[in-house]
């Protein structure tokens, strides 16, 4: 897993129109990893997520939702789901490009979150490989924060 500090990965992904999505791009950017799209807790915290969303727009923030599953399925769970926020994926899974794996005996993906300011330094990371741990409300919004103090 990535730690807060340290330079962010160059990430290739792909969002639901088909489109490169390339990371770090100049842009504060929080990525959530879902353990997947059926995962009810998951689920709670991307709608979390979207009932946030002026938070993150005023801090400049852009927030991204990947996925482990392939493309066709995040573009069906997303206009299903009515998800404002890019969802993307990538080849084998995006959640690899963080450090966030499959435990218990490879049964589980690892689900967390990721916030890259513009200058590609992480800011925040978390990651479980229980849901319900896997969502940090309060370190979030404090990384969130230290955006809007320090730019």
């Amino acid at each position: 897993m990535l730690t807060p500090g340290s330079a962010a990965p160059e990430m290739v992904l792909e969002d639901t129109a088909g489109h490169t999505v390339r990371l770090p791009d100049g842009h504060a950017v929080l990525l959530y990893f879902m353990r997947s799209t059926t995962c009810p807790m998951c689920n709670r915290h991307v709608r979390d997520l979207v009932e946030s969303g002026d938070r993150f727009t005023a801090a400049g923030v852009r927030v991204l939702i990947a996925v482990p599953e392939d493309r066709e399925t995040a573009a069906a769970w997303k206009a299903r789901r009515g998800i404002p926020y890019p969802v993307v994926t990538a080849a084998g899974t995006p959640h690899a490009l963080v450090g966030l794996s499959r435990k218990v005996f490879g049964s589980m993906q690892q689900s967390g979150t990721v916030l890259v300011d513009a200058r590609g330094v992480v800011r925040h990371a978390h990651g479980a490989t229980l849901p319900t741990s896997s969502y940090d409300r309060q370190g979030i919004a404090a990384a969130v924060e230290s955006l809007r103090t320090t730019t």
